[in-house]
């Protein structure tokens, strides 16, 4: 498959089986039948190809209305408009609208976004009144997102090459990071920040960063997020 489709083909597991699923043409479709000897074709929709944007749906958090460029905000809100790019996120997962809902309830101070992915969290922080607001992640996709959908919302913040899990960390009042359970159990307890809003993780998840006592959570979905603080 790696050499008949080289630009990318995908897996999908099954019971009793892996199926390899490549969008192609005609010959395509041939080649397939010489390498394999067995074929299933489908048609599929002219769209295809725009079908990723299904998954991206705007989402109201208080008075901030985020959502990808294709929708139009309703009227009498604070509209923050995130392109995804490459990068994961516009605000429309649960994890995002829970961080949000954690962040909006804190005293305002700096903040560092670790692992911004496409922005959406240090670009509503700075609408919430957070500053000044620092965004890293270890992927320049996601830092080229961020600092263009920073620029089309008019926010100012500062983006960073980091590698969260090896790099010094930015020291920061508040820091949120929307990663994982795995990563969080080993990001926090090198930030410098003493209030840590978490998440990316499900509900059964219970990461316990050491230093840190969980003093919220917040879930929706079957996903969570934990407000942390540091201990005295």
């Amino acid at each position: 498959m790696l050499e008949l489709f080289p630009q990318g083909f995908e897996e999908i597991e099954h019971s009793d089986g892996l199926e390899l699923v490549a969008y192609t043409d005609d010959a395509g479709e041939e080649r397939l039948w010489a390498a394999f000897g067995e074929v299933r074709a489908d048609d599929v929709a002219a769209d295809w190809d725009e079908r990723w944007r299904d998954f991206h749906r705007p989402v109201l958090v208080g008075s901030l209305w985020i959502g990808p460029p294709w929708e139009t905000p309703p009227d009498g809100v604070e509209a923050i408009v995130v392109d995804p790019g490459r990068a994961f996120g516009t605000g429309g997962h649960a994890t995002t609208r829970l961080c949000l809902e954690l962040l909006d309830g804190l005293e305002r101070g700096s903040l560092l976004d670790v692992g911004c992915g496409s922005g959406v969290l240090a670009i509503a922080a700075v609408r919430l009144g957070f500053e000044p607001v620092l965004a890293v992640d270890h992927d320049p996709a996601a830092l080229e997102a961020t600092q263009r959908n920073a620029e089309a919302n008019g926010v100012e913040l500062e983006v960073r090459l980091v590698d969260v899990l090896n790099d010094e960390l930015p020291a920061a009042d508040v820091a949120v990071a929307n990663i994982s359970a795995e990563s969080v159990a080993l990001v926090i307890p090198r930030l410098g920040a003493g209030t840590i809003v978490a998440s990316g993780y499900l509900e059964r998840d219970a990461p316990a960063p050491a230093g840190f006592r969980r003093e919220r959570r917040v879930t929706e979905g079957g996903w969570a997020a934990d407000l942390f603080r540091r201990e005295e």
